[in-house]
């Protein structure tokens, strides 16, 4: 089967173009002695997650406990949960997961720590800091005396340091100075520590503006990466991939074209991401392939407008198109299945097992 020959609206992914990321992402890392804990908030799906650990993940990266538990099926040694976490039916739920894998667990503080010493989780502990973004994490001159309390709880083990460089948006001129401060702060947060008797085993960071940049940020030994399995717009908009190494994309259909210099597609916020895209200013939510000046700029529920006053070819009804997303990791959250193709042939399909999963 081919594509286009979906019911619509599908989510498509190029299997050779995913497997190609998966490879460039492992050899980099491998190259320069980083561990590779990949985020699986993008695929959400334990058959994709094993195949990253057959690359030579050392583990994998989680937001919620249901994502963990969903993760299982990918047999790994190690999970970081990197998401402040709190509440007893949470404890409860990680307690279990540890049974079955090593629980590494990232926090900013003395409270969310004590939830897991006092469950009884036998945890590894990254203390998170702020390098930078100003969303989570204590301040660096605040990390030893967490360090020192967290030490004193039974069960848990401080195992190092977390943290994200979300600030870093694009490798501009802007990006490469914020690259050389994050450098800095890393480097002086873990000297730091070191002299002080605490220095941690892993640092563990990374964003997918400057994953393939890594390398140059001292005493970093660890990243977690998850958009590069696929890439979307925003990866292209940061100068971290090319169109071509962009494996997700959407499979609409055009159901109305009664609007002169309009078409009306089969998807809106129910599935595409309703994220702007990064460093414009303008209102787009997708990239019509093929089809040049289209502006793909609203959606309701169930419609997609797009603006084809700029594209010099007409559309007619039941036309299927091919849109590229802005953020992969919200779209696949919206579907259900995925469609794996080479050069447009379907071969496999298969589940996305952790979407959905707020708890």
């Amino acid at each position: 089967m081919n594509i286009f020959e979906l019911d619509t609206p599908a989510l498509v992914v190029d299997l050779d173009v995913m497997e190609a990321n998966l490879q460039r992402m492992a050899d980099y890392t491998q190259s320069h002695h980083l561990r590779l804990r990949p985020h699986t908030k993008t695929h959400k799906s334990p058959l994709l997650a094993k195949r990253q650990l057959e690359l030579g993940a050392v583990g994998l990266t989680v937001a919620k406990s249901g994502e963990a538990e969903v993760m299982l099926a990918a047999q790994p040694k190690d999970l970081l949960l990197a998401y402040p976490t709190f509440g007893a039916a949470k404890m409860q739920r990680l307690a279990a997961v540890a049974k079955q894998s090593q629980l590494t667990v990232a926090l900013d503080s003395l409270e969310a720590a004590q939830g897991l010493s006092d469950a009884g989780i036998a945890a590894k502990i990254l203390v998170e800091f702020d390098a930078g973004m100003g969303r989570v994490g204590v301040k660096p001159d605040e990390l030893i005396p967490l360090i020192q309390s967290i030490q004193k709880l039974p069960h848990v083990e401080y195992d190092g340091l977390a943290f994200y460089p979300g600030h870093i948006k694009d490798l501009s001129e802007d990006g490469l100075a914020k690259l050389r401060t994050l450098n800095d702060v890393v480097g002086s947060t873990v000297e730091r520590l070191t002299q002080a008797g605490y220095r941690p085993r892993v640092v563990s960071g990374g964003s997918t503006p400057t994953m393939y940049h890594s390398h140059k940020i001292e005493g970093l030994n660890e990243i977690r990466p998850g958009t590069y399995i696929f890439n979307d717009r925003n990866t292209i908009n940061s100068d971290a991939c090319t169109l071509e190494q962009c494996a997700a994309t959407i499979v609409a259909t055009v159901v109305s074209t009664s609007q002169p210099g309009q078409i009306l597609i089969d998807g809106g916020s129910k599935t595409f991401s309703s994220d702007r895209l990064n460093n414009d200013t303008g209102v787009s939510f997708g990239m019509v392939l093929g089809a040049p000046g289209a502006h793909f700029h609203k959606m309701n529920e169930e419609h997609g407008f797009i603006d084809v006053t700029q594209c010099d070819r007409k559309f007619h009804v039941g036309e299927k198109l091919q849109i590229l997303m802005n953020h992969v990791c919200v779209v696949m959250n919206l579907h259900e299945q995925a469609h794996g193709h080479r050069n447009g042939i379907v071969e496999t399909s298969w589940p996305i097992a952790a979407r959905g999963k707020l708890l």
